[in-house]
């Protein structure tokens, strides 16, 4: 099944280019409100699912062991920018446990933030692993190993008790069998696993409505995701789609975005979750389809809220000289 073309980028009167591919947005129970494409097809979830991985940090008490703030909880699920306040966040989250950066197995790059990138550059400094943008997630593992006295070394492993336990509640959520047939090694080191969009969309749901998931697991995720709604610059950065998508409609979405094209998240109050993957991974058509699906999930309850999404969804293109020459834009009917 080849997927439809969901997002066009426009020259003119003239569509230059396009991208095809998935999404769903689904409720607790498995039905689907919405979708298009192939969504039973196992895509990996990058770092969209973060708060599935971070909900150990929750369930074992690890964050009120070390009194995680929201700010610190939204870091635990976040891809941010590697700006200051990520780095002192990060930092402050392994000082509470009482370890230090060399303990992050994340590996280290560049922040994504320009200006703070030529800053770094600019003072002589390289980047270190606590800029890594998945800093607070490693920190929220290690906060997590060593509450249960485990050995923080290796955390990264599939083997290790916090892998497996992150696994589990993937598995949990998703309903899928996660297997070493699935798996494959994010870019930060740890095991990412492959499922169905559906899946994905409906862990979300199930998250945030309490059905078909324990009321234990229920509250943890409610907690991680109300974290980054109240703290969204924390899980993301400056000028990222995350933010901007939250800031919205503040308390009222939850959305994460993961590499190669893939965002997934929460409508709380609707009880909805939902997941997409871009096929040929272009950031720039993700943020366009999430706010796309976002607008579909509000067209019935907030006309208003629906509208403000699809504005964000639609970018006007210009050149150099400011110049209007196009757009970005979903075309989720197409």
């Amino acid at each position: 099944m080849e997927n439809p073309v969901l997002v066009e980028v426009t020259r003119g009167d003239l569509v230059e280019s396009f991208h095809r591919g998935a999404f769903a947005l689904v409720e607790a129970d498995g039905r689907v409100v919405a979708s298009a494409g192939d969504i039973e097809r196992p895509v990996f979830p990058r770092s969209a699912i973060k708060v599935f991985q971070g909900l150990q940090l929750i369930e074992s008490g690890a964050a009120d062991r070390f009194e995680l703030s929201q700010e610190e909880l939204s870091l635990a699920c976040a891809s941010h920018s590697g700006e200051p306040e990520h780095v002192r966040l990060a930092a402050g989250m392994l000082a509470k446990a009482g370890l230090g950066e060399t303990r992050l197995e994340c590996g280290c790059h560049w922040p994504f933030d320009l200006p703070v990138a030529l800053d770094l550059a600019r003072s002589g400094e390289a980047p270190g692993p606590l800029h890594n943008n998945c800093s607070g997630k490693h920190a929220g593992f290690l906060c997590t190993a060593v509450h249960l006295s485990e050995e923080p070394a290796g955390y990264v492993g599939a083997a290790h008790p916090v892998q497996m336990r992150a696994r589990e509640a993937i598995e949990d959520l998703t309903g899928e069998r996660l297997g070493a047939d699935v798996c494959g090694t994010d870019g930060c080191s740890i095991p990412t696993y492959a499922a169905p969009l559906r899946g994905f969309a409906k862990g979300f749901a199930k998250l945030v409505s309490g059905q078909g998931v324990e009321a234990s697991r229920s509250a943890a995720g409610k907690r991680l995701i109300e974290a980054c709604m109240a703290e969204p610059f924390a899980m993301s950065g400056t000028k990222r789609a995350c933010a901007a998508l939250m800031d919205a409609a503040p308390g009222r979405v939850f959305a994460k975005t993961g590499a190669e094209g893939v965002f997934c998240g929460a409508i709380p109050e609707l009880g909805l979750g939902f997941a997409l993957k871009i096929d040929d991974g272009t950031t720039r058509a993700s943020e366009a389809l999430v706010a796309a699906v976002v607008a579909r999930a509000f067209a019935d309850a907030d006309a208003g809220l629906a509208e403000t999404y699809r504005e964000i969804g639609f970018k006007t293109l210009r050149n150099w000289e400011k110049t209007e020459v196009g757009a970005i834009r979903p075309v989720l009917d197409a």
